[in-house]
Formats: C-alpha cells, structure tokens, sequence
C-alpha cells in the first residue's frame, strides 16, 4: 500500500483578513525599526553630523577654504533630514528584510527556503557592500580626478542638495551593480538560462557593463572603471554560485528523478 507524499503546505492556509494582518503588524514593526534608529541618529551625530558624514569625501577633495552651498530657503533643513533618514533605513534594513522573510516564509517549501533566504541575506550584504565601495573608495578617486581638471579661476562650490542627488544616484547605481551574482543565480535557478549559456555570453556581459558604467556614472575614466570592473568579477561569482545553488536547492520530486536517471 503506497502513501501519498504529504504536502508541507498543508494545513497551513490562513483567510485573506489574517494575512493583511500579519501584513499590517509585520509593516508596523519595520517602520518602527526605522523611526527608532532615525530618533538615535538624530540625537547622535545629528542630522548635520550625518551631512558632514556623507560631504567628506568631497570636501576633502575641494580646494582649501571652499565649502558647500544651499541655493535653497529650506535646503540646509531638509537635506541633513533626508540624509539621516536614508542612513536609518540602511541600519535597520536586516530589520526590515526580516519582516518581509517573516511573512513569506510560511507560504514556501523547505527547498525554497533554502533558496531565498541565502538570496535575501546575499543580496542585503551586496547592497550594502556596493554602497560602502563607492563611498570609501570610488567617491575620493573621483572627485580628486575631476577637481585636478578644474581651472584655477573657478572657484567650486557645490550645492548641497545636488551632491545628494547625486549620491543617491551612485548609491543605487552601485548597490545595484553588486546585486549581478544574485541576478545569475536567479536566471539559472529559474532556468531562464543555463550555467553553460552564462559561461557563453561572458564577453557580451563585459560589454554591456562598461556600456552601463559609462551611462551611469559621471564622464571620468575612474568612475567608469569603477564600477564595470567590479561588475564582470561578480558575473564570475555568479556563475560559481549559480552551480551551487542549483545542486543544493532542487525539490524533493526533481531530486528523485534525477536520481532515477542515474540507476542503471
């Protein structure tokens, strides 16, 4: 006598008015989260500590005597506002990101939980490793380029609420740019394309990220290499990690007739 497999769903359906719920309290939680760790950080280092914060490595790069400017009424409020706000929600984002496996967890099986959660954790991690990259190394090397080109009878003096455009532009844009070994694994594991098809079109990839990193980033060569070099190193990791991912996290049913393939 054969026993079905049990479903590890089953029994587990809640109504629609519980999930918006747990959506609701789960929202709650991470906005929280976010409140409290911008209260902290305005009370320490404050919102205009925060600005100085992110202004260094430009300022460092400026001629001696220049500083930054607000050609805005309210700008020298709201932007250090706007700046603390962004670095609370990069704090509490494993909070944030927790909430969200939280409500979906239930809802996927044992081999997609091994799956997406080593993707939400990788990719939170990557994000976060971009955006430290560009503000440790790529921001100094670039301003200190593009000011040893200005003329000597300019005098520079950025506004402050377009150097956070600006920075914002190349937080995403890098934050992004180390998410390509997350968008590898996916496409595999999707088996929107194969590992060997990856391996193929390496050189078309390396291409189209210099073509990226030139519409991006601004007109230096710095910035440029920056940014395309760092995205063809982790195409590679993504192609390592693809074959690992697609060997640990198969279903149990794919698993079995893989096996039976391989009997004799």
């Amino acid at each position: 006598m054969t026993t079905e497999p049990q479903d590890e769903l089953a029994g587990t359906e809640q109504p629609f008015v519980s999930h918006l719920i747990e959506l609701r309290d789960r929202l709650i939680r991470a906005v929280i989260a976010v409140g409290v760790v911008f209260g902290v950080l305005c009370l320490w280092p404050g919102p205009g500590g925060m600005y100085d914060l992110l202004a260094q490595p430009l300022v460092a790069a400026l001629p001696k005597g220049s500083t930054m400017i607000a050609t805005n009424v309210i700008s020298p409020f709201l932007v250090p506002l706007k700046v603390t706000l962004m670095g609370a929600f990069l704090v509490a984002l494993p909070v944030v990101l927790y909430q969200v496996w939280g409500f979906v967890a239930p809802g996927l099986y044992s081999h997609e939980k091994r799956l997406v959660l080593p993707l939400v954790v990788s990719s939170t991690l990557l994000f976060l490793a971009g955006v430290a990259f560009c503000y440790f190394f790529v921001f100094g090397q670039v301003f200190s380029f593009i000011q040893s080109f200005a003329p000597k009878s300019i005098t520079a003096a950025p506004d402050i609420e377009a150097y956070l455009g600006f920075v914002l532009t190349m937080f995403i844009a890098f934050g992004a740019a180390f998410e390509v070994p997350v968008a590898v694994v996916v496409l595999a594991r999707m088996g929107i394309v194969s590992v060997e098809k990856l391996r193929e079109w390496r050189g078309y990839f390396i291409v189209g990220a210099f073509v990226i990193s030139a519409v991006i980033t601004p007109p230096d060569i710095v910035s440029q290499l920056a940014l395309a070099i760092p995205m063809c190193l982790l195409y590679e990791v993504g192609i390592v990690a693809a074959r690992v991912f697609i060997k640990h996290t198969q279903p149990p049913a794919a698993d079995a007739e893989a096996g039976a393939k391989t009997e004799p």
